[in-house]
């Protein structure tokens, strides 16, 4: 059960926003400038904040707030994997 939530937190804002890539793809390709290399980069490393800002985008407002609370769950997500290591090899 917790490898299914597991890979449910893992695998969903990813595919989130690959599925809102194909519904939207002139609003994603407007977020990111018509580059490849930002979305796939933000799917990567920083998958929440890269859904919520092709999702609100043009950002503006309170709109940043949730970008910016999208990416502390990211970085937060980073960080209880690291002290998690840490616990297991000591």
């Amino acid at each position: 059960m917790c490898c299914l939530i597991l890979s449910i937190a893992f695998f969903g804002p990813r595919l989130s926003f690959i599925v809102y890539w194909f519904m939207a793809p002139a609003k994603v390709s407007a977020a990111f400038d018509s580059t490849l290399i930002w979305p796939v980069l933000g799917l990567i490393f920083l998958p929440w904040a890269t859904l919520g800002y092709a999702f609100f985008f043009p950002v503006a407002g309170w709109e940043w707030i949730v970008v910016g609370l999208a990416a502390l769950v990211d970085l937060g997500t980073w960080a209880g994997g690291g002290s998690r290591r840490r616990q297991v090899r000591g």
